[in-house]
């Protein structure tokens, strides 16, 4: 079997966990734009809600669209780079998802994220968590950006959970429950640290010098607009490359749009049922976090945390994910 990371992963053995800021009323968060334009009247809605939980909130820079970039590579790793450097900044948001954050992902990256910032955003975001966990193990926070989830508001279908984000960013103590509203696949509890993020843009770090560490994880593994089949295949190499090996437990989004091409053929809780239930470790299927129709739960990653598999399923966060 494959190791579960290989020598390019680029962890820091021992590191220590670095843990940002809490995100109080009053601080200041930029909306940053990594990867995909997004459309103006959800990123007012966006930041109209951004402003209403209290934060003083700075917009990207305005540029032309480049395709279906937010920018020129170029133009969107200088913005997250100057970002990162940027002490009068508390925290960033991401616009929203789409494809490009991994343009802005290389060696000097590292070097440029000094004091670590909270950094909340999913989907095509999970590039940038990732990276930063891996290289330089900051916790990141998987919720909502400002044209996806926050614009359609707090308890609104492809809105967000107002509590998960709020105890995430803000909670100086660990000890708190997120429901996972979702069901039991495999029952249980373990512990583990959170990682994950949308499962195709996690299986894309494999092979690069930030290739994620799933072992002694509660992993978190989310996506959508697959066929039940495109989902096997991706769990398939997670298997193969030995990334199920040492995972301490599962949590897995709704999939949306994600609908069997043939009536009576298997769905994707089939194929996780079968594929990740002879693992033998608690597995919550069906939770809304990142790509959901229901309000999105914020999940802070890097973090430990105790996964109950009973019933619609729980994780209990440890520990803090801020600092003071």
């Amino acid at each position: 079997m494959t190791p579960n990371t290989s020598a390019r992963s680029g962890v820091r053995s021992g590191a220590a966990v670095r843990k940002p800021k809490a995100l109080e009323r009053g601080a200041r968060v930029t909306v940053f734009a990594p990867a995909s334009p997004g459309s103006e009247a959800k990123a007012v809605a966006g930041v109209a809600e951004l402003n209403r939980l209290g934060f003083a909130v700075e917009l990207p820079v305005a540029r032309r669209a480049d395709g279906y970039f937010a920018g020129s590579a170029e133009a969107r790793r200088t913005e997250f780079v100057q970002l990162l450097g940027n002490t009068k900044v508390d925290g960033l948001v991401g616009l929203r998802g789409g494809y490009g954050s991994n343009y802005v992902l290389d060696a000097s990256l590292a070097s440029a994220a000094g004091e670590p910032k909270a950094v909340i955003g999913f989907s095509d975001l999970s590039s940038l968590q990732i990276f930063l966990w891996q290289q330089c193990r900051w916790v990141t926070f998987y919720g909502p950006m400002v044209a996806a989830g926050l614009a359609a508001g707090a308890g609104a279908a492809n809105g967000y959970d107002e509590e998960s984000l709020r105890m995430s960013i803000s909670e100086l103590a660990g000890g708190w429950k997120i429901p996972l509203r979702g069901e039991a696949l495999v029952g249980g509890e373990a512990e583990g640290r959170l990682v994950g993020g949308a499962m195709t843009l996690v299986e894309a770090t494999f092979g690069t010098p930030w290739e994620l560490d799933t072992r002694g994880a509660i992993l978190i593994l989310e996506d959508r607009g697959m066929k039940p089949y495109q989902v096997d295949r991706v769990l398939m190499h997670f298997k193969q490359a030995g990334k199920l090996d040492g995972v301490k437990g599962i949590v897995l989004g709704d999939f949306p749009e994600c609908a069997p091409p043939v009536a009576g053929s298997p769905t994707v809780r089939d194929v996780c049922a079968r594929i990740l239930g002879p693992l033998g470790v608690p597995v919550v299927f069906g939770a809304p976090v990142g790509h959901t129709l229901r309000p999105m739960l914020t999940i802070p990653l890097g973090v430990n945390a105790r996964l109950h598999a009973q019933g619609d399923g729980s994780l209990e966060i440890l520990e803090a994910a801020v600092t003071r």
